[in-house]
């Protein structure tokens, strides 16, 4: 450990500091009056030095000899305190802060925020007063600086560079028109085009931003220039190049388009709005980033003229009432954005100006108070939601298929997929990493520690890279499922091998997802939980031990499971087929882990699980023979018959909407019985699954029809009465008597 000084060590040590001190004043009056001595004999007798045969003093060295001599100087430099280093043993003076948020109790941390805030604002009403003669004095060193050059002629020279960049933008755009007219005439009929498109447009604008930074920073910064000069007109310069790319990025993502343009740039938009809203924020967004560069640099410049740190917080503090002021004119005059989906949170949305212009002088609040960690806390709780939404409707509407519409519920491409959820996390990250530089958190030292505190965090932070990781892996994964499950659904003939694999992919796709979800889950938790700290291994002990009790008391559900494996591997059914099982029938829609839901043909639902079923009989697989028997009187003509069932196939043959569903036509077997009181004959036709109803419906029509126009009667159930005329008599007056009404 360090050996700290005693008490005479600190007096002798603070006593030779404080000769040090007027060592340092005596040297600096001695400079300042011998630089004066001396810049006072150059100017009597420039030429003496040359005369005698000595070299002549450097230039730079001339103008500042000359600086020194003037009364004004010399005047400033003598009211200038002289900075002594303290006593050892004590620390420099410096403003309240709050202590380390990880040890120090809350009410010592809020009593050194009200500390701290006292103090600032203290500062700032005590510099109050200093502003006329801090801006006196600033403006004193720039006419010193620019005593030979001019200080007006400052602004010529940042406009004449402002305007060789916009000449150089302009023989860009000059020599770029063909490629502008193929971006104009470019298809976006698909995403790839869409894309392409996007891309080939942005790198334009960039060309043009580059042109421009060529012309005026690049051509400034190609000739040799003052100091003070070229800070002055090289920050200007970048605060107008940080306009015109925002600008660009602005026209880039909005596509607002000019005064004179019409609807057609709106499909180069990737921000779902309104030309009106576009225009509106392209112009209103500019203006603050404009007016943000130009006064961060004007406040740069102020520090470099030595201005008192108060004086310039409150020139910061001025300044960014023209931010507040662009803040409360967007929230009470933005348009509605007018595209997005009906319920979606827009960023131009109508609801509540008053919340947000609260929220701006909420903002500038914060900024006065110098409560920099509650207002970039309040920057990203406001402005992370806003920008995923902005990002997600971007997206889905730049990549949206052709022919979608916003309304309408697609299963999004890998490409949305990866772009919207690797900017989210890119978002969150960032908006982590802002957050820790605006508490003051060095995250390398502070995971370096070894302390219950420091592991917390640095496996929080472990575990919110691992989540947002599973979050993009489980979304890729199901997007990637769904399209296949919607190729598969995509109409085929049912006798192909591809309609019975499409057929098999949506059987087994819905329950690769469920259990991809299920093991993405698991496996991000338990990753999570160990950079947390937590030791797995007992966990992953224990979850065994469980699922093995679980496996004992549980063995219907473990039958179910095993049972639908088995059934699934054996391919007994596929979703859309029409199966039965003991009593129970109907067409498969979907299935889970533990059953099957079965949709019987007159509409209620079935839902059995696997281990429930035992013999299955498929009704929906290659071919189905469907047989019919019809019934004719004895003295049907069984030949004239036959031919006219076979006419009556071949026209169902020839029939366009049944034909692709027959595989082999009606035909008539033969006798198939001698009945009481008709001969049954036998018709048989081969049709595909359940198509047989209807041509069966289809086949019985024209045979009726047939019939009837050949001569040929279907028989039906009679009753003769024998005996002659008396026995008819006879039954005749029986039946009078019976119909008679009672007396």
């Amino acid at each position: 450990m360090r050996r700290q000084p005693g008490p005479e060590l600190l007096q002798d040590e603070n006593l030779r500091r404080s000769k040090r001190g007027d060592v340092m004043e005596a040297i600096r009056t001695s400079t300042t009056i011998l630089a004066v001595a001396l810049a006072a004999m150059l100017a009597a007798s420039p030429a003496t030095a040359q005369d005698a045969g000595e070299p002549a003093p450097p230039t730079e060295v001339q103008e500042l000899l000359r600086l020194l001599a003037r009364p004004s100087v010399r005047a400033w430099l003598e009211q200038q305190p002289v900075a002594v280093p303290p006593p050892v043993g004590e620390s420099p003076a410096q403003p309240a802060v709050p202590g380390n948020a990880l040890s120090d109790s809350p009410q010592h941390f809020v009593a050194a925020r009200l500390t701290a805030l006292r103090d600032h604002l203290q500062r700032l009403a005590e510099a109050v007063p200093k502003v006329p003669a801090e801006l006196e004095r600033a403006w004193l060193v720039l006419s010193l600086e620019f005593e030979e050059r001019g200080l007006f002629q400052v602004l010529p020279l940042i406009a004449a560079f402002i305007a060789l960049g916009f000449g150089v933008e302009w023989l860009f755009w000059r020599a770029t028109t063909g490629i502008r007219a193929r971006i104009g005439s470019a298809p976006l009929a698909t995403v790839a085009e869409r894309l392409h498109t996007v891309g080939t447009r942005f790198a334009f604008g960039l060309g043009l931003v580059t042109a421009f930074a060529l012309g005026s920073v690049g051509a400034f910064l190609a000739f040799e220039w003052p100091p003070l000069l070229k800070e002055i007109v090289l920050g200007y310069l970048l605060a107008f190049l940080s306009l015109r790319l925002s600008l660009v990025v602005g026209r880039f993502l909005l596509a607002p388009g000019g005064r004179r343009s019409t609807d057609d740039v709106a499909r180069f938009r990737i921000v779902p709005m309104t030309t009106e809203a576009a225009r509106f924020w392209h112009r209103w967004l500019g203006a603050a980033v404009g007016w943000f560069a130009f006064g961060y640099v004007t406040i740069g410049l102020l520090r470099t003229l030595g201005t008192d740190p108060a004086v310039r917080l409150l020139a910061a503090y001025t300044l960014g009432l023209g931010l507040l002021a662009i803040g409360l004119y967007v929230a009470w005059h933005r348009p509605a954005p007018g595209e997005p989906a009906a319920g979606s949170d827009a960023p131009a949305s109508r609801s509540g100006p008053w919340l947000v212009s609260a929220y701006f002088v909420l903002l500038w609040l914060l900024w006065v108070a110098a409560a920099m960690p509650a207002f970039w806390l309040a920057v990203v709780a406001a402005g992370l939601p806003l920008a995923i939404g902005l990002v997600k409707r971007s997206v889905d509407h730049l990549l949206r298929p052709p022919g979608a519409t916003a309304s309408d519920a697609v299963t999004p491409p890998l490409t949305a997929i990866l772009l919207e959820r690797g900017l989210r996390a890119l978002l969150i990250i960032g908006a982590a990493w802002l957050l820790a530089w605006a508490w003051d958190l060095d995250l390398a030292s502070i995971t370096s520690r070894d302390t219950m505190s420091t592991r917390l965090l640095a496996g929080a932070l472990n575990a919110v890279v691992i989540v947002l990781l599973a979050d993009l892996v489980w979304h890729l994964a199901r997007a990637d499922i769904d399209c296949r499950i919607q190729r598969a659904t995509s109409p085929a003939d049912a006798d192909t091998d591809e309609a019975r694999r499409q057929a098999r992919l949506r059987t087994l796709l819905p329950i690769v997802r469920n259990i991809l979800f299920v093991l993405v889950i698991v496996t991000a938790g338990l990753m999570a939980l160990s950079a947390l700290g937590v030791q797995i291994g007992p966990l992953l002990a224990g979850a065994g031990v469980v699922g093995v009790a679980i496996g004992f008391g549980a063995q219907t559900l473990v039958k179910d499971i095993i049972s639908g494996v088995f059934f699934l591997l054996d391919d007994a059914f596929r979703v859309g087929e029409y199966i039965e099982s003991g009593n129970i029938r109907g067409t498969v829609e979907s299935f889970s882990l533990r059953s099957v839901k079965l949709r019987h043909h007159r509409g209620y639902l079935h839902t059995v699980p696997f281990g429930s079923l035992h013999t299955i009989t498929n009704y929906s697989r290659d071919w189905v023979i469907d047989k019919l028997t019809l019934g004719v009187t004895y003295d049907t003509d069984l030949d004239k018959a036959k031919r006219i069932i076979k006419q009556i196939g071949k026209e169902l043959a020839a029939d366009p909407e049944l034909a692709p569903n027959i595989i082999e036509t009606l035909k008539m077997q033969g006798v198939e019985e001698y009945a009481d009181f008709a001969i049954k004959i036998r018709l048989k036709m081969t049709t595909k699954p359940g198509e047989q109803f209807v041509i069966r419906r289809k086949a019985l029509a024209l045979i009726k029809k047939a019939f009837a126009e050949n001569g040929i009667k279907f028989a039906y159930p009679t009753v003769q009465v024998a005996g002659g005329e008396s026995t008819a008599a006879a039954a005749q007056a029986m039946l009078e008597a019976t119909q008679k009404p009672a007396a």
